[in-house]
C-alpha cells in the first residue's frame, strides 16, 4: 500500500529513480503540491527535462548544477499549472532547447467547457499559467526521440485540458493525472470530470508498470492505482446523487454533506471538485441545475430518477 509519509526527499538534490531517469524535487511544498513538484530528467549527456517546475531561482540553480556538463535537448511540460510550467521558458532561454507541450493553457477544452466559459459564471482558473506557450505542440501519440531514449505523448485531459502523460517504455510520467499520495484536483473549466474518467481508461490500456507522478513517490502498482481512482470518482458521483433532493441546494451545501471532515483550507478545492461532478451529472441528465449551470446555481435530483 502507498504510504505518503514515506516520501520525503530533500529538495534540490538530483536522485536516480529509474534506469536513465533522475528526479529533482522543487522547494514548493503545499497542501496542493505535497512535498513539492517533481522535475524529471530523462537520459544522460543529452537529456530531456520534464516539468521544469515553478518560477523559483533556487530550483533553476539546483537543476543546472545537477546537469553540469550535460546538454538539455528537450523541455517537456505535462500541463500549464504554475507549479509545473513557468520555469520552462526561463530554462529554454538559458539552454536553447525547445519547449514541447499539448498547447497553451486552454488547449484541449471540450465543447461543453468552452460553452460554459462563454456564458460566464464558471469561475476556476486556480493556479493556471495563462502565459504559457510551447514552441511545439504535441498531438496525442507524438513520439519524441532523444539520445538513447524515446518518449510517447498521450493526451490525458481531466485535471487540465492540455495535460499530457509521457510514456518511456512501460514507465509513464503521469504529471498530475494520476498520483499516489492524493487524488487529482478536477476544477472546471480547466478540469473536466468526463474527460478525466476517459483519460484514466485510456491510460489503463497502456498497462503501465510504473508511474512517475508530478508530486509524491513513484507508483509501482500503476494499474491498481488507476482502477482505484476510477472507483473513487464513481463512488463520489454516487454520493452526490444521493445528496440531491427535490429541493435545489447550493454547491456549498452539497459539499458539506459529501465531505464531512475536511479542514478549512481544503474546502474551496472540495467545492470545485463537487462542481466538476455536478457538471458531469447534468450533462448526463442525472442532475438538474437551477436556473442555469454555473457555480452559483442550485442543484436538484433529476426528475426521472
Amino acid at each position: 500500500m502507498y504510504d505518503p509519509a514515506a516520501f520525503d526527499p530533500p529538495p534540490g538534490i538530483m536522485m536516480q529513480v529509474a534506469p536513465g531517469v533522475r528526479r529533482l524535487l522543487a522547494p514548493n511544498p503545499s497542501p496542493m503540491t505535497y512535498r513539492g513538484t517533481n522535475t524529471y530528467v530523462v537520459g544522460q549527456g543529452r537529456v530531456a527535462v520534464i516539468d521544469p517546475g515553478p518560477d523559483d531561482l533556487r530550483h533553476l540553480a539546483a537543476l543546472e548544477a545537477g546537469l553540469a556538463g550535460e546538454v538539455i535537448s528537450h523541455i517537456l511540460v505535462t500541463h500549464a499549472h504554475l507549479d509545473h510550467s513557468p520555469m520552462a521558458r526561463v530554462l529554454a532561454a538559458r539552454c536553447g532547447a525547445p519547449v514541447l507541450a499539448f498547447g497553451a493553457a486552454a488547449a484541449g477544452r471540450s465543447a461543453l467547457m468552452r460553452r460554459l466559459v462563454r456564458t460566464g459564471g464558471l469561475g476556476g482558473g486556480e493556479g493556471v499559467d495563462a502565459a504559457f506557450r510551447p514552441d511545439l505542440c504535441l498531438p496525442d501519440g507524438a513520439v519524441i526521440d532523444g539520445a538513447g531514449w524515446r518518449l510517447t505523448a498521450h493526451h490525458t485531459p481531466g485535471h487540465m485540458a492540455n495535460h499530457l502523460c509521457f510514456a518511456l517504455g512501460d514507465t509513464v510520467f503521469s504529471g498530475d493525472h494520476v498520483m499516489g499520495w492524493s487524488t487529482s484536483l478536477v476544477s472546471p473549466p480547466d478540469g473536466d470530470l468526463g474527460a478525466f474518467m476517459a483519460s484514466c481508461a485510456g491510460l489503463r490500456t497502456l498497462a503501465p508498470a510504473r508511474l512517475l507522478a508530478g508530486h509524491g513517490a513513484p507508483v509501482d502498482d500503476a494499474v491498481s492505482r488507476i482502477d482505484a481512482l476510477i472507483a473513487h470518482r464513481t463512488a463520489r458521483s454516487a454520493q452526490i446523487i444521493a445528496a440531491l433532493s427535490d429541493t435545489p441546494q447550493s454547491i456549498a451545501c452539497i459539499t458539506t454533506q459529501v465531505y464531512a471532515d475536511l479542514t478549512p483550507p481544503l474546502i474551496p478545492a472540495a467545492r470545485r471538485n463537487v462542481f466538476a461532478h455536478l457538471i458531469d451529472l447534468v450533462s448526463k441528465s442525472q442532475a438538474q441545475a437551477m436556473p442555469d449551470l454555473s457555480q452559483s446555481a442550485h442543484f436538484k435530483r433529476w426528475a426521472d430518477l
